[in-house]
């Protein structure tokens, strides 16, 4: 009985000595869970003790406290984040950022009334990663798109405001190919610059008709789904960001000086023979006509260089040139003869601010937002600039056990923009002499002297609109509500609108400028107000049936649009300034003038998605629109699509091969898009009455005689007709097909697709010119053109972790080509050709059509063995006979080029290093060509009387620079070399080092410290360097060939930012 006792206790002596060895090799560790993306917490974060069942998930705040074994690895994951381990430390607090994993976050993607895996897709879908771009101070989300998606082609435009030109995949249509915008489920036309990019919380790009077709009649051109930022629960959350960005102004042109264009002047007269405004005659006499002030001849024609130069047979050779010293405006010296840098002077150091602040809260039965941002860029060329607020507010909640969630989302913005170009005035500066002064002898403004073209200064220009601005206010929003009637079972209704209200007010002051000028005050206000409503229902069912899932989803949509506009002006006003013009106290020309325009559009549609066991995928779709825009005979269209996948991968055969080729997915996609933007009344016959209409060069199309003058009276008024209607007119019809790859390689260390498509567009809408005997208003909208389009597209990314360095790297390259198949044949020499042998059809919309400059001649022995050309001569341009029929002329005309790229591509590195990161994105185009009409002002010097050129001049040939490519310097045209021809062709191709950019997040004792939940500072730049084709007969010549021609320079920029979290 004892022994018993005595092992009894020797056990629980045991058992009581291994607990207290297990509790001391126990640690408790705790932590907060965020995320790397929002630097928000995570919550439902898995953090579990590796190799074990213990583990736990994080709370509401992110926050976790679990006891693990001494030593041990702890692993924290969550879906769409890379899972990390992390050694065990009883001693200091984990704060653990979870990085997205590229491969897993866009499991779900939003397609178009719903969202589906990205697994799953069996469309062409791109998903832009929004960390890639929020850091970009641009007024518009869309631009910094430039080369990160393969088919979509972004073209930059410079302009504050961040206008820009989107194609995806091209172009289908003779008319508008903008692409179609969803934002927060409402469509929309409008251009992204009045959303702020720290609102996005997605952006997804549908390029195919299988992806698109739940669009229907607006989607033929892609579509672009953008999803704003939402409520998250988890407590209350503040994020601030705040960004400064100076920009370096450039040259578009490098302009003739005083002194150079005095030199050029004197060539080209010498050149042509023409009389030359010497010190001394041509038989050595001295030149007693002249003003020693104006250089003007007594007989008042006015000259503005003398030239002291020496005579050998007849022919001048310059010793020196005398500038006047004053410039002349009706015999008066009024102006200072000067060297004006005039693009300097309407250049500046531009700086664009922004800032955002975000509060979020929610819990498990609700969430909510609030945002405010502030965006202002006063452009690189002054007088030039885009400001705007916005502020966003949604929010969310759960009603009778959850299966009710109703929402809002409302955004106001507010824009204002100068109502000057920012490319007119890089022209206007282009256009003036630079011995012309800023100002004048007593203070007024200089401007273009009696021998001088009618060029306005372009600093008064600046000056005297500074009070004139136009402003943008924008309600967009919807209200929405979500209803689980069944398991699986969804209801949705959303009501949305998007109403817009523009206003302007042009003040245009009394002004004299060189010989211009104007002595009345005038005041112009303009005005426009509307906007659309949509109401959309859908009703979704998503069930299992064994290993088939079902996503049947059956809608109802209808949009209805109007917008009024209105505008009145008045002349004469005593004060010149914005608090005293207005039009009630104007006393002279009282005009006015207004409309509205509306249309309707109603929608049926459907769509189901299939997958068997996660390998074999379906997905079929069907809509049908009505739009008020078409003929009562074909105001309905239908537009159907289906796709197929086949996840390879997930095959039991495929098995073997995964360690290799971890993932591959075979899709093909057939599918019918419409368009219908066209004038809203396209279709009707249209009637108006003109009680008079004042056609300066042309007859009065009036309905009513105006007796008195002034375009009123008792007189009644008839009606005229303006269009002939066509109750026939329907749909452009885009059918398209589209075969694709996504794969994987090594456990998806390497990802990527590729994608082929073809696209044909039938009964492209257009308006034919008409034959004199219809009448007036024989304009009429008819279905009568046909396009192709077609190419491929390619995206590779890598992902793995170097070392210690997150490295990924992605590249993507994606090539198209149209061409017009059908036109109408009275519309034919409305496009490039001569409208005979050489037309259009078959060749691509932007093709060029012009000459083939041969050189330049040099000799009179290759002038004369040349053929019949004329104005030929030496130092003149060479023409190719292609028909060779012996002479020059329109039948010499071939195909020049395209101006559309045949490839375009982009590269962006990610790295990341302890709490370093590192960013660069390059991006470019090849095989793209343009007309540089800009060559019209820096190549000739007779093309333009009276007005400034370009410094290439300075090389244009001589009998002593043979090597020139540049014609020789004359005032006269005789050869007619302002004809189209390869010598205007340029080859725009382009490699750009687009955005790089440095950030360092702050450390965790820094932030407890500060009580901030996350603090990051960063250093970017912005189209820091441009590789451009400078060699060879076809070399850009320009600065920038992403936007050749006279438009507003894109800048190089820097930017310092901060963004903080608590």
């Amino acid at each position: 009985m004892k022994a018993l006792k005595l092992r009894k206790w020797c056990v629980w002596i045991t058992m009581l000595f291994m607990t207290h060895t297990l509790l001391a090799q126990q640690v408790s560790i705790n932590g907060t869970v965020i995320s790397g993306t929002d630097n928000y917490p995570v919550v439902g974060a898995s953090v579990i003790e590796k190799g074990t069942t213990n583990g736990i998930i994080t709370d509401m705040d992110g926050n976790f406290s679990l006891s693990v074994t001494k030593g041990a690895t702890i692993q924290i994951s969550y879906i769409g984040f890379i899972t990390q381990e992390i050694p065990a430390n009883e001693n200091k607090k984990l704060n653990v950022v979870l990085k997205e994993d590229v491969q897993t976050l866009g499991d779900v993607v939003v397609t178009g009334y719903s969202s589906q895996k990205k697994a799953d897709l069996t469309g062409a879908v791109s998903v832009v990663k929004m960390d890639d771009i929020k850091n970009i101070n641009t007024s518009n989300a869309v631009q910094s798109l430039q080369g990160r998606v393969p088919g979509l082609h972004v073209t930059n435009t410079g302009q504050p405001n961040g206008d820009v030109d989107v194609k995806i995949r091209g172009v289908s249509t003779l008319g508008n190919s903008k692409p179609l915008y969803i934002i927060d489920g409402i469509p929309s036309t409008r251009s992204m610059n009045e959303i702020a990019t720290s609102d996005i919380e997605s952006i997804q790009v549908l390029k195919d008709a299988s992806a698109a077709t739940i669009y229907g009649s607006r989607a033929a051109n892609g579509v672009i789904i953008v999803t704003t930022k939402k409520g998250k629960s988890g407590g209350t959350h503040v994020e601030f960001r705040a960004s400064l960005t100076a920009q370096q102004w450039q040259r578009s042109v490098d302009l003739l000086n005083t002194e150079e264009y005095g030199l050029v002047n004197f060539r080209a007269k010498v050149n042509d023979g023409s009389v030359l405004n010497s010190t001394t005659l041509a038989d050595g006499s001295a030149n007693k006509g002249m003003n020693p002030y104006t250089y003007m001849y007594k007989d008042s024609s006015p000259y503005t260089y003398m030239y002291d130069v020496a005579w050998n047979n007849g022919t001048p050779t310059l010793n020196s040139m005398i500038l006047p010293e004053y410039l002349d405006v009706a015999g008066d010296p009024v102006m200072r003869a000067a060297d004006t840098d005039w693009v300097k002077e309407i250049s500046r150091t531009g700086f664009t601010q922004n800032y955002n602040v975000t509060v979020t809260t929610g819990n498990e039965k609700g969430r909510a937002l609030f945002s405010a941002d502030y965006y202002g860029n006063d452009g690189t060329v002054k007088g030039t600039y885009f400001d705007r607020i916005t502020a966003r507010i949604n929010s969310d909640y759960k009603l009778f056990n959850d299966r009710v969630v109703l929402g809002e989302n409302l955004s106001l913005s507010k824009t204002r923009s100068s109502t000057l170009s920012g490319g007119g005035l890089q022209g206007d500066a282009r256009n003036i002499q630079s011995i012309v002064p800023v100002h004048s002898l007593d203070g007024g403004w200089g401007g273009p002297a009696s021998n001088m073209s009618d060029r306005q200064n372009p600093v008064r220009l600046i000056e005297d609109n500074k009070q004139n601005h136009e402003d943008v206010f924008r309600l967009f929003g919807d209200v929405n509500l979500s209803v689980e009637i069944l398991k699986g079972l969804m209801f949705r209704s959303k009501f949305g609108i998007d109403y817009t209200g523009w206003w302007k007010r042009d003040m245009q002051k009394t002004y004299q400028s060189g010989f211009m000028s104007d002595k009345t005050a005038r005041l112009n206000t303009s005005a426009n107000y509307g906007g659309n409503w949509v109401l959309s229902n859908t009703l979704q069912y998503k069930f299992d049936l064994g290993k088939s899932n079902f996503d049947i989803l059956i809608g109802q949509e209808m949009m209805k649009y109007r917008l009024e506009d209105m505008s009145a002006g008045r002349d004469g006003f005593l004060l010149e300034n914005e608090d005293y013009m207005y039009l009630s106290v104007g006393d002279g020309n009282l005009r006015n003038g207004g409309g509205a325009t509306s249309y309707a559009l109603s929608s049926f549609f459907g769509k189901v998605n299939y997958s068997y066991d996660n390998r074999y995928l379906a997905s079929v779709t069907v809509r049908r629109d009505g739009s008020s825009r078409f003929g009562a005979n074909n105001r309905w269209g239908t537009f159907p699509a289906f796709s197929v996948g086949w996840r390879v991968s997930e095959e039991g055969f495929f098995e073997g091969a995964k360690n290799i080729v971890s993932d591959l997915k075979l899709r093909y996609g057939w599918g019918k898009t419409g368009n219908q933007e066209i004038d809203n009344y396209a279709s009707y016959g249209l009637y108006q009455a003109r009680y008079y209409t004042k056609v300066p060069d042309g007859r009065d199309q009036g309905t009513a005689y105006d007796i008195t003058g002034a375009g009123q009276g008792q007189l009644p008024s008839g009606f005229v007709r303006t269009q002939l209607q066509n109750p026939d007119l329907k749909w452009e019809a885009t059918t398209q097909n589209n075969a694709g790859i996504d794969f994987g390689f090594f456990n998806q260390m390497f990802t990527g697709s590729v994608d082929y498509f073809f696209k044909k567009t039938d009964d492209i809408l257009v308006k034919p010119p008409y034959i004199a005997t219809i009448g007036f208003g024989g304009d009429r909208w008819v279905n009568g053109a046909s396009m192709e389009n077609s190419g491929f597209e390619f995206m590779l990314t890598y992902n793995q972790k170097v070392g210690e360095v997150d490295l990924n790297i992605t590249g993507n390259i994606a090539s198209y080509r149209n061409k017009i198949t059908k036109l109408p044949e009275d519309v034919i020499n409305s496009y490039a050709g001569n409208g005979n042998d050489q037309t259009i059809l078959g060749r691509p919309w932007k093709s060029l059509f012009g000459y083939v400059a041969d050189g330049i001649f040099q000799s009179e022995q290759e002038v004369t063995d040349h053929v019949e050309q004329s104005g030929k001569g030496v130092g003149r341009i060479r023409y190719k006979d292609l028909n060779d029929d012996g002479k020059i002329n329109d039948e010499d005309r071939t195909w020049l080029g395209v101006e559309d790229p045949k490839f375009l591509y982009g590269l962006n590195v990610n790295a990341g290093w302890k709490n370093f990161d590192f960013s660069m994105f390059w991006n470019g185009q090849v095989g793209s060509h343009a007309n540089n009409t800009q060559k019209t002002f820096t190549d000739f010097f007779g093309l333009f009387g009276g007005q400034n050129y370009g410094r290439r001049l300075m090389d244009a040939w001589t009998p002593d620079n043979v090597s020139s490519t540049i014609p020789a310097a004359s005032a006269n045209n005789v050869n007619d070399e302002g004809r189209f021809s390869t010598y205007f062709v340029e080859n725009t191709s382009f490699l750009k080092l687009a955005n790089i950019e440095i950030g360092y997040r702050l450390p965790d004792h820094i932030l407890k410290a500060a009580h901030m939940e996350s603090a990051r500072i960063y250093l970017s730049g912005q189209n820091l360097l441009t590789i451009k084709k400078g060699w060879g007969d076809n070399a850009f010549t320009g600065v920038d060939p992403e936007t050749p021609n006279f438009a507003y320079p894109v800048p190089r920029a820097f930017t310092f930012g901060v963004n903080v979290s608590f």
